[in-house]
């Protein structure tokens, strides 16, 4: 008996899983460029006059904002493995 006729999960195709891969990374690309536009507003003051303390300025903006986008461009250009039949 075949293992994968038993199995509930559905294997995706190569070109299904390349599209869910682009797609997922460019979602958080965009997430990570909301952030650098929220922070930079932050400090232009267009949410109040408070500013973020130091530590989440430090940790939470732009650097987070870059490690973003650079997680989701190495997420939406992740090819997938061949299937081994």
């Amino acid at each position: 008996m075949n293992s994968d006729s038993t199995s509930p999960r559905r294997r995706l195709d190569p070109y299904t899983r390349r599209r869910l891969y682009l797609r997922l990374g460019q979602v958080i690309m965009l997430a990570g460029a909301v952030m650098a536009v929220v922070h930079w507003l932050t400090h232009l003051e267009a949410f109040g006059p408070e500013q973020p303390p130091l530590l989440i300025d430090l940790a939470i903006g732009y650097p987070m904002a870059a490690l973003l986008l650079i997680l989701g461009g190495v997420v939406a250009s992740r090819k997938p493995k061949a299937d081994k039949r």
